[in-house]
C-alpha cells in the first residue's frame, strides 16, 4: 500500500478559504462604512438621495451575496477534497496546479 501524505490541493484550498475570507470581510467593512454614513442623513437628503440609497443598498447586498457564493464554492471544494492522498498522487497534484 502506498504511503499517504497531506493532500497539497486540500492545503491550498484551506489557504484560499483563509485568504479570500479575510478579503471578503474587508470588502464588507469597506462597503458597510459608506452605507452607514450615507444613511445617517448628514451626507445627502431628499428624493434623489433616497433613490441613490436604494441603489447603494442593492449593490451592497449583491457584493455580500457574491462574496458568500465564492466562500460557499471554496468550502464545498474543500469538503470534497481528501485530506490525504498517496505520495504519487500528491506529486501529480503539485505539478498540475504548480504547488510547492
Amino acid at each position: 500500500m502506498a504511503a499517504m501524505v497531506r493532500n497539497p490541493l486540500y492545503e491550498a484550498l484551506q489557504q484560499a478559504v483563509r485568504t479570500v475570507g479575510s478579503m471578503i470581510e474587508q470588502i464588507d467593512a469597506d462597503v458597510d462604512r459608506p452605507c452607514r454614513m450615507f444613511r445617517s442623513g448628514k451626507v445627502w437628503t431628499g428624493p434623489a438621495a433616497k433613490q441613490f440609497d436604494a441603489q447603494l443598498a442593492q449593490f451592497s447586498s449583491q457584493a455580500r451575496a457574491s462574496g458568500q457564493a465564492i466562500m460557499d464554492e471554496l468550502c464545498q471544494a474543500l469538503s470534497r477534497t481528501p485530506t490525504e492522498v498517496p505520495e504519487e498522487e500528491a506529486a501529480l497534484i503539485r505539478r498540475k496546479y504548480g504547488l510547492a
